[in-house]
């Protein structure tokens, strides 16, 4: 199976705010840093380190917001992340293990069952991944406490973040072959 790391593939997390005190949050893309994954037509296997996360956006209405936080508060927010919602030094490996791949007629969608196990607990998922130009894609979305996870909160509740996080993944089309496609 063809390797992908960081240089070759990217992996996103978007998180969403919540609460009372919501106009005050903000919703971040966070950047998986450090993982390694396999994948082609007979499996999928990918390693991510939690401790590798950083901020790599402010989002507002589906877009990226250059300035509206400083390094220092986009430094402390990743500590938090890795530190207080995923405790990543405890937990410091994300592992998803495919069972399944069933690539659509035509080879430009995929559905990869398998499982992830984040913060220590596993559960079993479906992955949708497409073909966009030059790239597979696939994103997810994770419900953090089905993994022991408590989203992130403040003030009481007032200011949060939603529980579902959106995970998105994209990678070469040209390294990677379902089916006779590539």
């Amino acid at each position: 199976m063809p390797d992908f790391d960081p240089n070759s593939a990217e992996c996103f997390v978007y998180t969403f705010k919540d609460g009372l005190l919501s106009a005050v949050a903000h919703d971040l893309k966070i950047k998986v840093t450090r993982f390694t994954l396999k994948a082609d037509a007979s499996g999928v296997e990918g390693r991510f380190d939690a401790r590798s996360l950083v901020v790599a956006a402010v989002m507002r209405d589906g877009h990226e917001a250059a300035g509206v936080l400083g390094q220092r508060d986009l430094d402390k927010i990743a500590k938090t992340i890795r530190e207080d919602v995923l405790t990543a030094e405890r937990h410091p490996e994300i592992v998803f293990k495919s069972e399944r791949v069933t690539v659509a007629e035509g080879g430009d969608k995929a559905t990869i069952q398998g499982t992830l196990t984040l913060a220590g607990r596993s559960k079993t998922l479906t992955v949708e991944a497409r073909r966009a130009g030059a790239r597979w894609v696939s994103e997810v979305v994770l419900h953090q406490p089905d993994f022991g996870v408590k989203p992130y909160s403040a003030m009481f509740g007032a200011l949060k973040i939603k529980p579902d996080v959106r995970v998105r993944m994209t990678l070469p089309a040209d390294r990677i072959s379902l089916n006779g496609a590539s």
